[in-house]
This record gives structure tokens, C-alpha cells and sequence, in this order.
């Protein structure tokens, strides 16, 4: 009877521990889903379950942990994704209307239409005329006159020849440039070289502007004195002080007379008389500079260059046709594989949409050419623009300010759009605050997808418990009736005989 009371006790146990009434300790993991059976599976825990019930006990709790955690799994997956694709389809956006916004700010820049080419007319003596000029962004349009009757020069003073290494005399020298002076010091055996030298040196130390030289001519060594400078203003003069030798005197008497006179440039500018220093003469003409290079009359052409435009207007062409590539590609839908845009039906692309092309479609009002459309620009039937390049040259060759007005005034297209597109795409725009957003979300979906698998690794342990307790159980029942068993058969046994 004893064995009897002990089968009912243990059945009660075994009622225990398959409705889990038996304690378990916590855990957390943060490994990815699914793998927490697999990593207890393979210590032998799993695999040594079921030897006293002979069930796969194994599969059983994949199977409980994998359909307790499928549905939130599901759902922390498919929100991910979500999420994720309107990230990547939110940053190709971005990224292709960055683009266009860099063509926007080419297309409306004041120095894309104040560029100005100058250029002299050919002359009896040159192709080139009288030289060549450069422009500023404020030169103004126009043809001039310009008469050069004479080059900017600078002063040359050469000496008489002397002996190779002969010396000149002793004294000081005394050049001066302006209210500058060089005293240089000379021994009574310097020769001509050694006073070049002494010369170069002081000058470079004083900041002097003249050169000292020796040419050794068929006649000897002659002293060559050069100014560093064009212009009348950066003549010098040669002189020896007193006491000094008369070899130096004769020296400075004749660096005094020079064989080249320093000289300013003199030309006219519309019969208007103009000297400079250089052969570089600005200042005469607003935001042109000249380039003398000789004497000679020659018109100069000032003139505005549509090359810059040209090449806006072509950059904001191909930069819009990206942009409208990439939007069509994210809104697209494959109506014979069901396969759709990320961003299809997303309010803020639809609304970038919306507003560009109304502005590309718009009219400026008190502007001549008055849209796009007029000036060769057109639209397709995918959405894309196409440019006709002679449309737009006929209309930059009769008025380009109308072209610049176009899409640089204030209610320009150009002006419009790059409005437009930084509203939506500046670091605080919406683009940029949906995809912080998002980012945000997939941060706070990661934490969910930690806590699930820390969910999941502890109701697995739960489970293992559980089915300890039940294999414990069913291999001491299985015991009990093989003792009950062997007594029946004694006690049979014992009756026959």
C-alpha cells in the first residue's frame, strides 16, 4: 500500500511541474531572435531531455519560444523595415535636391551674369592692337578709344668700360630713388663687380628700388644701374660724395646721365589724356584693367560674357533631371509585379512635387521673356526638361539682363526654387526632421528587439526547468510500475504453486 500512496503523490508532483508551478530564476539576453534555444541546445541540456518521458522535448520548446515570440518579433521587424526604407528613400531625396540646390545657387548668382570679356581691335602693327585687357564684375559694356603714344620704362644708366678687375677709386657712392638713399661705401681697390655687389645688397637691405650689373663688352666691364621699377617716379640719380676719389666721381657722373629715361605710359581713353607708372593701367576704366604692350591706336571692346550663363542654365537643366530621375524612381509603381516606391503616396514628396513643378511652370510677371518654356526650356512627358541651346543663345545675344531677370529677381524661378528646395532640405527642414525622427525610431526598436530576446531566453530557461521536472517524474513512475509490475508476477507466481 506504501507503493501505492507513493504513485499517487508522484503523480500530483508530475501535475506540479507540467503547469510550471515550480520556481525558476530570471536571465536577460541580448543575442538576436531564435538563438537562445540553439545555444542552451547545444551545451546538452535539450539534447538529454525526454530520455525519462521519451518525448522530443527539444522541439517542443523551439516550438513554445518560437510562437510566443513570432508575433512581436513580426512586428519589430516590419516596422524596422519601414522605417528604414523611408530613411534611404528620405536621404535619396535629400541628396538630389542638394544637388539641385547647388546648380539653383550657380543659376542665381550675381557673378554668373557679371562677367565681362575686353578685347583691343587689330591695328596697322598688331593683331592684338595695343595690348590686351582683363575685367572685373563691375565693368560696364562699351567700345572706347584708345590712343597709346607712348610705354612705361624704366631708368637704365650704363657706365664707360674699364679694364677687367681694374678698380674705380675710393669714396661713396650716393643713389638715390625718390627720398630713399643708398650711401655705399667703395675701396680704393673695388672693382666694378665688387661695386655691383655692395650696390645689390645695400639696396635689397634699404629697399631701394634699383639693380646694379657688370657687362663684359668688347670694350671691358661697364657698370649697368637699372631701376626695379617702371614710371618716372622710380627714377634715380647717381652721385659721389665729397672727399671721394675722382675715379668715383667719373664713375657717378656718368651712371647719372641714363641711356634709357625713366618713363610713365601716356595714352588717351576717348580723347581723354591717362599716364600710369606700368603698362598695367587700371583705374582708368571701371573694372577693366589695360595691358599695354605698344604704341598705336585701337578700339576696346567691353562686353558681357553669356558663356557663365550658358553653362548655369545646363547645369540647373541636368541637376533638375536627376532630381526628377531619383523622385519618379522613389514614387514609382509596377502595376504587373505590384512593386512599389518607398516613397510612394509620402505627403512630403508629393508635396515637393507639387510646389517645384508649379514654379517650373510659372510666369515672372514684368519680365520679357516672361517663363521658362520662351526660353527654350521644356518639359517632357516623363517630367524631365529639355534645353534648346539656340533659343536660349538667341535670347542672351538680344537681352541678357531679361535672362538674368528671369531667374535671378526676386520672383525669379530660380530665386523660387531655391527658396523652396531650402525649406524642405536645410538642416532644419522637414526632409532632415523626418529622418532624425526615423533614426529615432529604429533606436528605440533595437531596445524593444534587446528586451524581446531577453524575454525570450528566460522563458526558455522557464521551460527547461519545467521539463527537468518532468522527465525527473515520468523516470520515477516508470520505476514505481516496474516494482509493481515484478510484485504482481511474484505474488502470482506464489499463488500457482
Amino acid at each position: 500500500m506504501s507503493s501505492i500512496s507513493s504513485v499517487g503523490t508522484t503523480t500530483s508532483a508530475l501535475s506540479s511541474a507540467i503547469t510550471g508551478s515550480s520556481s525558476s530564476s530570471t536571465g536577460s539576453s541580448t543575442s538576436s531572435t531564435g538563438t537562445s534555444v540553439a545555444n542552451i541546445s547545444g551545451t546538452g541540456i535539450l539534447s538529454s531531455l525526454g530520455l525519462g518521458s521519451g518525448l522530443d522535448v527539444s522541439s517542443i520548446i523551439t516550438a513554445l519560444v518560437n510562437a510566443a515570440e513570432a508575433a512581436p518579433q513580426a512586428a519589430i521587424t516590419s516596422q524596422t523595415d519601414t522605417d528604414d526604407n523611408q530613411i534611404a528613400g528620405l536621404t535619396a531625396l535629400s541628396t538630389a535636391l542638394t544637388g539641385l540646390q547647388t546648380a539653383l545657387t550657380e543659376l542665381t548668382s550675381s557673378t554668373t551674369y557679371q562677367t565681362y570679356t575686353a578685347a583691343f581691335s587689330a591695328n596697322s602693327t598688331s593683331a592684338s592692337g595695343v595690348g590686351t585687357a582683363s575685367t572685373l564684375p563691375d565693368a560696364t559694356p562699351g567700345s572706347y578709344s584708345v590712343d597709346v603714344t607712348q610705354l612705361a620704362a624704366a631708368q637704365t644708366s650704363v657706365s664707360s668700360a674699364y679694364g677687367s678687375g681694374a678698380a674705380v677709386g675710393a669714396g661713396t657712392l650716393d643713389i638715390s630713388v625718390g627720398s630713399n638713399t643708398l650711401d655705399v661705401s667703395v675701396s680704393s681697390s673695388d672693382t666694378l663687380q665688387t661695386i655691383a655687389a655692395n650696390i645689390n645688397s645695400a639696396a635689397a637691405s634699404g629697399g631701394v628700388g634699383v639693380t646694379a650689373a657688370v657687362v663684359a663688352g668688347q670694350n671691358g666691364d661697364q657698370l649697368v644701374l637699372t631701376s626695379s621699377q617702371t614710371g618716372t617716379a622710380n627714377a634715380f640719380s647717381v652721385s659721389a660724395a665729397s672727399g671721394s676719389s675722382s675715379g668715383l666721381s667719373s664713375l657717378a657722373t656718368e651712371l647719372e646721365t641714363p641711356s634709357t629715361a625713366a618713363a610713365d605710359a601716356e595714352l588717351t581713353v576717348d580723347g581723354i589724356p591717362i599716364t600710369s607708372a606700368t603698362d598695367n593701367v587700371s583705374g582708368a576704366l571701371t573694372g577693366v584693367t589695360l595691358n599695354l604692350t605698344s604704341t598705336g591706336t585701337s578700339t576696346l571692346t567691353v562686353s558681357q560674357s553669356t558663356t557663365p550663363i550658358t553653362t548655369a542654365v545646363n547645369d540647373f537643366v541636368t541637376a533638375y533631371n536627376t532630381y526628377n530621375s531619383e523622385v519618379s524612381e522613389l514614387s514609382s509603381y509596377d502595376s504587373s509585379t505590384g512593386e512599389a516606391g518607398v516613397l510612394l503616396g509620402d505627403p512630403t514628396l508629393d508635396a515637393i512635387q507639387n510646389q517645384i513643378s508649379q514654379v517650373i511652370s510659372s510666369t515672372v510677371n514684368g519680365n520679357s521673356i516672361g517663363n521658362l518654356a520662351t526660353l527654350g526650356i521644356t518639359r517632357n512627358s516623363d517630367g524631365s526638361l529639355s534645353l534648346d541651346s539656340t533659343t536660349l543663345s538667341n535670347a542672351l545675344s538680344s537681352d541678357p539682363s531679361a535672362v538674368q531677370n528671369l531667374f535671378a529677381s526676386t520672383n525669379g524661378v530660380g530665386t523660387q526654387l531655391s527658396s523652396l528646395v531650402t525649406n524642405y532640405n536645410s538642416s532644419t527642414g522637414i526632409i532632415q526632421t523626418r529622418i532624425s525622427d526615423l533614426d529615432t525610431d529604429v533606436t528605440g526598436l533595437q531596445s524593444q528587439q534587446t528586451a524581446l530576446n531577453a524575454r525570450m531566453a528566460t522563458y526558455q530557461e522557464q521551460l527547461v526547468k519545467q521539463y527537468t521536472n518532468l522527465d525527473t517524474l515520468m523516470s520515477s513512475l516508470n520505476n514505481t510500475s516496474s516494482y509493481l509490475t515484478d510484485l504482481e508476477k511474484q505474488s502470482t507466481s506464489s499463488s500457482s504453486s
